[in-house]
């Protein structure tokens, strides 16, 4: 790559204005909360697992700043409550529920073939599950994987028209900071070669920075304005660890989990800043992955964590892209030679 290109490059990515660099820091004095947030209206986002958890309360801020929300769910009934609460929350939320499950492609094409609005400008792949017992999608991956980085690989791509048809589109992923403590096994990321519910899940959401990342690079190399951010909610308060197949853990499990959540984890609303800081900064440049900047990245404000190696493993995240590419049969209409947006 020449120097000009790289100059180029690094021009569309770094935070270079007065705006951006008083986005990518905070200090105790201007704290970002949600009252940060600017006007939404005229934004059309979808958020998944959006009946419950953080999911829930990104969809709620964003209906109340004025975005047009769609709920993407798993469950109906788990959603029409969803969506019954939150418009009593929010008089006069512009919501809207569509079901999704994460662990089935013919439910993600579902989805994506039944897209009825002329764009997208906001997408934010929420929804998740963590160290469940071992099982396998409907497809026949390692549901962990299956779920957390298939499911969002082939939606993500699949709605990938209807985001480059916005003037700004943004893609917000949501991963972990466990990821740093991942192993990453691209001949073991199905569990072929055994299955530890914990190691398994900090995998796949490495497997959500490595995609973030990746998708803002060829979105930088066509030349698109489209914008790609992970995030890290650290300890958060949700049913990820007490519902869903982990229900079925048995008594013992669900009281230490209980007592965890009630004493070690934050609140739900703060767990759900980093999505909401990467969805809504104007100028928060492409690739940039916010985390809580407390001890460990487990609590804190929202700020920019730019020493992280798997952001700078290009050759690994373009290995998994090709293979999720496969696993899926969703290959990314990336236009090449498209005049960046402003």
């Amino acid at each position: 790559m020449t120097r000009k290109a790289r100059t180029a490059r690094t021009a569309r990515t770094a935070p270079t204005t007065t705006a951006a660099r008083s986005a990518a820091r905070t200090s105790p004095r201007d704290r970002w909360t949600f009252d940060s947030i600017p006007d939404q209206s005229g934004r059309l986002a979808v958020v998944t697992g959006a009946n419950s958890g953080i999911g829930y309360v990104t969809a709620r801020e964003l209906a109340r700043r004025g975005a047009h929300v769609v709920l993407a769910c798993r469950s109906q009934e788990r959603g029409s409550g969803a969506m019954a609460r939150l418009r009593a929350e929010v008089p006069g939320a512009r919501v809207e529920l569509r079901l999704l499950d994460l662990a089935d492609l013919t439910s993600v094409r579902r989805f994506a073939d039944g897209w009825s609005h002329d764009r997208l400008d906001l997408l934010v792949n929420n929804a998740g599950i963590a160290m469940v017992p071992f099982s396998r999608t409907a497809d026949g991956f390692e549901s962990q994987f299956g779920v957390n980085h298939l499911g969002t690989f082939a939606l993500t791509g699949l709605l990938m028209p209807h985001l480059l048809a916005a003037p700004a589109p943004r893609v917000v992923t949501v991963s972990s900071e466990g990821q740093r403590f991942a192993r990453f096994d691209l001949g073991n990321l199905d569990a072929e070669r055994g299955y530890r519910p914990l190691f398994t899940y900090i995998q796949s959401k490495r497997a959500n920075l490595y995609f973030a990342t990746e998708l803002q690079r060829r979105a930088d190399a066509a030349g698109l304005g489209l914008r790609s951010m992970a995030v890290a909610p650290g300890l958060t308060r949700s049913n990820v660890l007490t519902g869903g197949a982990n229900s079925a853990r048995g008594r013992a499990y669900g009281a230490l989990m209980r007592l965890l959540l009630r004493y070690a984890f934050r609140p739900t609303p703060d767990g759900a800043r980093t999505s909401l800081y990467a969805a809504t900064v104007p100028d928060l440049p492409g690739g940039s992955y916010v985390v809580p900047d407390g001890p460990f990245q487990l609590r804190g404000e929202p700020v920019l964590r730019r020493r992280e190696h798997a952001i700078r493993d290009t050759a690994t995240a373009d290995r998994l892209w090709t293979l999720s590419e496969r696993l899926t049969g969703v290959s990314y209409r990336i236009p090449t030679g498209t005049p960046a947006r402003k």
